[in-house]
């Protein structure tokens, strides 16, 4: 018989899906980045073993503990070689994008599991153990694709906007890439962008809700 969950089922929940992150949509997030990135022509991730889905490749253990313990934290970064790519700009935002990419896929996957799981049980309350942990995977990777697109080095939307910026701004941007975490870690705090992330979150989630035919039984508002 399915159980309900009270305070500490949910910290259960929030502990299993924080592990998750680490070891599974984080590995996701870079292995898509290293896949891109050979298929764009560059080897360096393949060469230093980064074209896997292992996550004891990907997971860094300080940005690992982080997470478990503040909720925020990082992976090791897939390193890329852009000297290597047919086209460079294009290339790089080609093999940045691919990180974002993934996690919206992955919520799209978890959406459908979400869907058969309500048709096979009958359960629709977001109370039940399988939901909240579904809903917090989703979640978590509509929020990361998000928060990566913010485009600010060193993350991914920067690699994107570069392939539309000439030359002459491309390279006196990054000539302050430097100080970039210092400023995001700065404009975040301001909660500058929270508003806009929360909006978007929202449309996307009751967007994928909506289409697979409400696997959860309400929209976000």
């Amino acid at each position: 018989m399915l159980r309900y969950i009270g305070q500490w089922d949910t910290f259960v929940i929030y502990l299993l899906s924080s592990l998750f992150i680490v070891f599974c949509i984080l590995p996701f997030h870079e292995f898509a980045h290293a896949l891109a990135s050979y298929k764009l022509g560059d080897r360096t991730a393949k060469y230093q073993g980064r074209l896997t889905l292992n996550p004891l490749k990907h997971v860094d253990p300080i940005g690992g503990l982080l997470i478990l313990l503040f909720g925020f934290g990082w992976a090791k970064p897939v390193p890329i070689n852009i000297y290597n790519f047919k086209n460079p700009k294009r290339d790089m935002a080609l093999s940045a994008a691919a990180g974002p990419l993934s996690n919206f896929l992955m919520a799209m996957v978890f959406f459908l599991i979400t869907k058969i799981f309500v048709i096979i049980t009958g359960v629709t309350s977001i109370d039940d153990y399988f939901l909240t942990f579904f809903m917090f995977v989703i979640q978590i990777n509509i929020f990361l694709a998000l928060f990566n697109l913010i485009p600010i080095p060193p993350l991914d939307g920067s690699r994107v906007l570069t392939a539309f910026l000439s030359d002459r701004l491309y390279h006196k941007i990054m000539q302050y890439e430097q100080y970039s975490f210092i400023i995001l870690l700065l404009i975040l705090s301001t909660g500058a962008f929270t508003n806009k992330l929360s909006l978007f979150f929202v449309y996307i989630f009751n967007f994928f809700n909506t289409i697979l035919g409400h696997p959860f039984p309400y929209d976000l508002m």
